[in-house]
């Protein structure tokens, strides 16, 4: 018989029926609230196109390099949106299942080597309970503006914030007053996507909002402003059956989405769109070019999470990590890429 590769298997079924079962799986038990150290071993990736090591484009993104990341801490895994900050090194993630993950990413020259001073802990509620032990889970994305952090939840569709000047991953969640539509959301299809818009953008102080598969009468994806200088509700075109998944702002104005899509006939899809902010206001149906667009016979998976910065040398540098669902089948991978069409 012959022997089933790994990208034929997430490719088939088994990789559907995992990545389902993980999803409406009950959350793994909370540990005891309080930072815990870990260990994350990082495996080079030499080629995102294990087929053509030579090949290092594609679309406007450049292949910088790439980690296969595993832990004995059980509760690693699941990682659903990474922040960064303004150098690329340390990092915040947050995992599906309620947890924050801290570190620093290590460098060999430009290309990633591995994970340091990496610890864990639980997301807390204002009563010292976990959010997950209150069942608010599938926690999907996030954004920070200055030392708040914003998390949005699928299950419960909400929105929280935490002030990471009041004990960091130990500061506790606070709900965040969303429009009423986001309660409407389909269960777990929800705000997979936010982003908050900086000073030096028309839209200052506005929380974006982007629903995974929230979509309108004509099959549009739904998303909101929250505050800032003009709230409610814009449209983003959703075609080819791509849900979205993370999003992140550039410099430039831009905001890059990051789309995914799986069918059993044609596996796993995941793009990049990009989409001038200018565009985006009450009312707006919004769309924008594709500039990424690579199947599972490259160096990917179920990437759920997008981050960017300015290196010193002033490359714009792209950072997606995946989740892997907790399934022995995926993998978590944090790749990079150079944005060398803007």
């Amino acid at each position: 018989m012959p022997r089933v590769s790994r990208r034929e298997l997430l490719a088939g079924g088994g990789a559907c029926l995992a990545t389902l079962a993980a999803m409406h799986a009950r959350p793994v038990s909370a540990q005891a609230a309080g930072e815990v150290a870990l260990n994350v071993n990082a495996l080079p990736i030499p080629s995102f196109d294990p087929r053509d090591a030579t090949n290092v484009r594609y679309g406007a993104l450049q292949f910088r390099s790439g980690l296969v990341l595993t832990s004995s801490f059980r509760r690693f895994g699941g990682l659903s949106a990474l922040h960064l900050d303004a150098k690329g090194e340390s990092f915040i993630m947050l995992s599906d299942k309620g947890d924050w993950f801290t570190g620093r990413l290590i460098y060999d020259g430009s290309a990633l080597k591995g994970l340091a001073d990496v610890k864990s802990a639980p997301m807390m509620w204002r009563d010292g309970t976990t959010l997950a032990k209150r069942r608010w889970f599938d926690t999907e994305s996030l954004t920070f503006d200055g030392s708040i952090a914003y998390v949005g939840i699928e299950r419960v569709n909400k929105i929280v914030r935490f002030d990471f000047s009041k004990g960091g991953i130990l500061a506790p969640a606070e709900v965040v007053a969303a429009p009423a539509e986001v309660d409407k959301l389909p269960f777990n299809l929800g705000l997979e996507s936010l982003v908050f818009v900086g000073k030096g953008h028309a839209l200052d102080g506005t929380l974006i909002a982007i629903s995974e598969e929230g979509l309108d009468e004509n099959g549009n994806l739904t998303a909101f402003l929250i505050g800032g200088p003009a709230p409610g509700i814009f449209k983003v075109r959703r075609t080819e059956s791509f849900d979205i998944s993370d999003a992140t702002l550039l410099p430039s104005g831009h905001l890059l989405i990051l789309e995914r899509k799986f069918s059993f006939t044609k596996g796993m899809g995941i793009r990049i769109r990009r989409i001038p902010l200018a565009a985006i206001h009450p009312g707006a149906l919004v769309d924008g070019p594709v500039i990424f667009n690579v199947d599972l016979g490259y160096e990917i998976d179920n990437m759920e999470g997008i981050a960017s910065h300015v290196a010193s040398n002033g490359d714009t540098v792209i950072t997606m990590i995946s989740d892997d669902n907790f399934s022995l089948i995926q993998r978590t991978l944090l790749l990079q890429f150079t944005l060398v069409d803007e």
